[in-house]
């Protein structure tokens, strides 16, 4: 019986393990000369900062995840939300192998638990932001994002509540999001810090295989 109960054991901690898709390298900027189709924008991100730089996944990648840094607990002063996105690129359903990507992040906050499409690839997303609150508020800007896919799920991350959602982006067709920039405001040594401000992702296209053709009878 113990025997029993610790094959149990072990074929859950690898169960768990397997489900867990460690991550096992960042792109950064290595794939940035990969071709995109479009570029996908939302229109109520903040005017703090500036951007950044692209991060893209390599190709025949596409995001199947993400996760979100985020400091998630209020102090009563200087709150910031959302600090960071990250998106993990798979190259087929099996997600064997995968890369991620982030461009720049803010300084506060812990990453979230990942969140994955059940099957499919990111298409589009909407993003939560706090409008600029005046000269004496306490800005947070963007605070939370959300997902859609090409199997129709919606996944929303595990950001915090102020402000408002805006319009979805477009979406991507034929392929999926396959890079990131972040609007990033800079730390603002003991000022107030909004951190994250707007992010824009890129659509990329899958490429068709194409099958071999049969040369003509004579």
């Amino acid at each position: 019986m113990a025997s029993l109960l610790s094959i149990v054991v072990l074929l859950a901690v690898a169960y768990s393990g397997f489900c867990e898709k460690v991550f096992l390298q960042r792109a950064g900027k290595e794939f940035n000369s990969r071709q995109y189709r479009s570029v996908l924008t939302v229109n109520n991100g903040e005017k703090f900062g500036d951007w950044t730089w692209p991060e893209i996944c390599p190709d025949n990648f596409f995001a199947v995840g993400f996760s979100v840094r985020v400091e998630s607990k209020p102090h009563g002063g200087d709150d910031t939300a959302l600090n960071g996105i990250r998106l993990i690129c798979s190259q087929d359903e099996s997600r064997s192998f995968l890369y991620y990507i982030e461009s720049h992040t803010g300084y506060f906050g812990e990453w979230s638990h990942p969140q994955y499409c059940p099957s499919g690839v990111l298409t589009s997303f909407q993003i939560r932001v706090e409008p600029h609150r005046g000269m004496l508020g306490d800005d947070t800007a963007v605070n939370n994002i959300k997902f859609r896919g090409s199997s129709n799920p919606m996944l929303e991350a595990a950001g915090m509540d102020w402000g408002e959602y805006g319009f979805w982006s477009e979406n991507c067709t034929n392929g999926g999001i396959c890079g990131i920039e972040t609007k990033m405001e800079d730390y603002q040594w003991e000022l107030d810090d909004s951190t994250l401000n707007d992010v824009r992702l890129f659509c990329c296209d899958k490429h068709q295989v194409c099958s071999k053709v049969s040369d003509p009878k004579p």
